[in-house]
C-alpha cells in the first residue's frame, strides 16, 4: 500500500503552530505534496519536514507559493520549471541541487518559472513520477468585475488573464510530461491546488457562484479538457462518483467549515493504471481538533505497484 497526501500548507510556519508537524509523524504517508510553503530557506522552521527527506522549489517571491514532495526514501530525479531545487533530509540541511527540465517548457510558461508553482520528482523504489502545483487564482474577467462585490480592486482582467495564459501552457506541459514519464515506464501523479472546483459537484454553493473565479466556464471546461480514461482520472472522483465533495478548502469566515460549506480545489490526478489502484480517500480535516490551514489535506491509499 502506497498512501499518499496533498495540502496546501498555507504558510508552512502557521501550519506548524496549528499542528503540522503532529500530523507529519503520525498520518503514515509516504509521499506528500506541500503547497503554498511561503517562505525561503533560512525562514522555514525547525524539522519543517519530519523525517521525510524533501525537494523544494521556494520561488523567489518572499512569503508567497513555494512547492515541495516530501518523500521517505531520496528522490531518484527531481525538476522544477526553474531548473533548481533545494533538497534536504531529516537533519534539517538544504542543499541546492541542479534539477534540469526533462522537457522543454511550454510557451506561455516563461514568466511563471522563478514563482515555485510547480516541482516534480521521480520516486527511488517504485516507477512513479510524483508533481506538486500551485496553480493561479486568477481573479474575474472585466465584464465581470463589480466593485461593490469584491474584495480586491478591480484591476480590468489581469488576474484573470494571467490565469488562462497558465493553463493554455499548462495543458501543453502537463502532455508532454505525462508522456515523459510514460516513455520512461512511470506512472505519473499531479497533486495540489488547482484552484479550479471542476464541477457542482465540486462546490457547495455552487448555483451562486456560476460567476466567481474558480468556478467560472472557462475554467471548468479546461479542467475537463485535461482528464480522460486513457489519460489523467481525477481519482477522488472516482472513487466518490456521487457524493458533493468531500471538500477541501473553507473559507474562514463564518460557519462555512462547520456547515461544510467548501470548495473541493485539492486533487489527486494520477494516469489510469495508478488511479485504478486507488482504494480509499480521506480529507483530514482537522488535526487534533484544529484546522491545519483553509484547506484540509487529501490522503489517498493506493495499492499499488
Amino acid at each position: 500500500m502506497l498512501r499518499i497526501a496533498t495540502a496546501n500548507v498555507n504558510g508552512i510556519r502557521a501550519a506548524h503552530r496549528r499542528g503540522l508537524g503532529d500530523w507529519l509523524a503520525s498520518r503514515g504517508a509516504d509521499v506528500i505534496a506541500l503547497q503554498e510553503v511561503r517562505a525561503q530557506a533560512a525562514a522555514l522552521p525547525e524539522r519543517a519536514f519530519g523525517d521525510f527527506h524533501v525537494a523544494l522549489d521556494t520561488g523567489t517571491l518572499p512569503g508567497r507559493n513555494g512547492v515541495a514532495v516530501l518523500t521517505r526514501r531520496p528522490p531518484a530525479a527531481v525538476r522544477t520549471w526553474g531548473g533548481a531545487a533545494l533538497l534536504g533530509s531529516a537533519d534539517g540541511l538544504l542543499v541546492p541541487v541542479a534539477a534540469p527540465d526533462r522537457v522543454p517548457l511550454a510557451r506561455g510558461l516563461e514568466r511563471f518559472v522563478a514563482e515555485g508553482r510547480y516541482l516534480e520528482v521521480d520516486l527511488s523504489d517504485v516507477p512513479l513520477t510524483i508533481a506538486s502545483l500551485y496553480l493561479p487564482k486568477g481573479g474575474l474577467p472585466a465584464h465581470l468585475q463589480r466593485p461593490e462585490r469584491m474584495r480586491e480592486a478591480p484591476d480590468g482582467g489581469a488576474r484573470y488573464a494571467r490565469k488562462m495564459q497558465f493553463l493554455d501552457g499548462f495543458a501543453r506541459q502537463l502532455t508532454r510530461t505525462r508522456r515523459a514519464a510514460q516513455a520512461d515506464g512511470r506512472e505519473y501523479l499531479l497533486m495540489g491546488d488547482l484552484n479550479i472546483a471542476h464541477t457542482p459537484q465540486d462546490l457547495a454553493a455552487w448555483r451562486r457562484n456560476q460567476q466567481t473565479d474558480g468556478f467560472l466556464p472557462e475554467e471548468r471546461e479546461w479542467f475537463g479538457q485535461q482528464l480522460s480514461p486513457r489519460t489523467l482520472v481525477d481519482v477522488v472522483r472516482s472513487l466518490h462518483p456521487e457524493q458533493d465533495g468531500p471538500y477541501s478548502w473553507w473559507s474562514w469566515l463564518g460557519r462555512a467549515f462547520a456547515e461544510d460549506r467548501g470548495w473541493r480545489i485539492d486533487y489527486h490526478l494520477a494516469t489510469p493504471r495508478l488511479a485504478r489502484s486507488a482504494v480509499r480517500t480521506i480529507v483530514d480535516r482537522e488535526v487534533a481538533g484544529e484546522r491545519l490551514s483553509d484547506h484540509s489535506p487529501v490522503v489517498v491509499d493506493y495499492a499499488w505497484p
